[in-house]
């Protein structure tokens, strides 16, 4: 089954309750990230499986293709996951807030 997908703005519009992790390296995540996202980075996915807690539980990356091997693999093993496409290049550009700082 493909993995399903939503925009930055669909994702904006559902506020900060949802379950968003975000698997892009340390460095990345310092440097800036979504206000109430969970760093995850990529490697450790298969070890924080427990934090793809959500009914969906949001991914994304920089672009998004990081992101959607998150959510291949997090499907495999029974979450449901959806894949930001455009990742933080397009949650930036669109204006949205964001978090500096290696704090998760």
């Amino acid at each position: 089954m493909a993995i399903e997908e939503i925009s930055v703005a669909d994702l904006h519009s559902l506020g900060p309750d949802v379950v968003l992790i975000d698997v892009r390296e340390d460095d990345e995540w310092a440097e800036s990230h979504v206000p109430h996202a969970t760093h995850v980075a990529l490697g450790t996915v298969p070890d924080h499986l427990d934090r793809f807690s959500g009914t969906p539980t949001y991914v994304m990356c920089k672009v998004g293709g990081r992101s959607l091997r998150a959510c291949e693999f997090a499907d495999a093993h029974g979450h449901e996951v959806v894949n930001v496409a455009g990742g933080m290049l397009a949650w930036i550009e669109a204006g949205y807030d964001v978090q500096a700082g290696s704090d998760v």
